[in-house]
């Protein structure tokens, strides 16, 4: 399996930073900007608090897998995230979760969506060769229809590009 992931591997490139409006960026975290409630309904019906999916110092917290320019390669700086999600979602085999590809604004807006959605469906399938079943992942594509932050920069480009993970019962950030 760590084979299969390699061969998918290109060079690393640091996280994208959230902004902060100086103009300097800071690679160090790829998890400050994510928060998700406090609540989760995973069973379809039964609300529950979980704390794994919740606490900041849990790597579950963090949903967000970033992408280069044009590209719906995961990056090797995410692995560990989607690999950490799959043991998550193989012990939970009740939870279910829907990927939500998004693009930043340049291209046309059908190239977007084809990008978002191959973003979302690179993310899947790696879920799938870390043993996670297709009926616990729903794949959608927004495009540039969601952005996370507005300009026309390269850090706000970095953050536009990007998949979620939302478990049921949560809304994407």
């Amino acid at each position: 399996m760590t084979a299969l992931l390699a061969a998918c591997a290109s060079t690393p490139i640091p996280t994208p930073p959230p902004a902060d409006n100086t103009g300097s960026t800071n690679t160090s975290s790829n998890t400050a900007a994510n928060t998700t409630p406090a609540t989760v309904d995973l069973t379809q019906g039964a609300t529950k608090s979980f704390t794994e999916l919740t606490d900041p110092n849990n790597i579950l917290s963090s949903r967000r897998i970033y992408f280069d320019f044009d590209s719906f390669i995961v990056r090797p700086d995410f692995h560990e995230l989607v690999q950490a999600h799959a043991k998550y979602l193989n012990t939970h085999k009740d939870a279910k979760i829907i990927l939500q590809g998004h693009t930043d604004e340049r291209g046309t807006a059908e190239y977007n969506l084809a990008l978002g959605q191959k973003r979302a469906d690179s993310v899947r399938k790696m879920l799938n060769v870390l043993g996670v079943s297709d009926g616990q992942i729903e794949t959608v594509s927004f495009g540039e229809e969601r952005p996370l932050e507005a300009g026309d920069s390269d850090v706000t480009h970095e953050r536009n590009r990007r998949a979620e993970i939302v478990y049921n019962g949560e809304t994407a950030q």
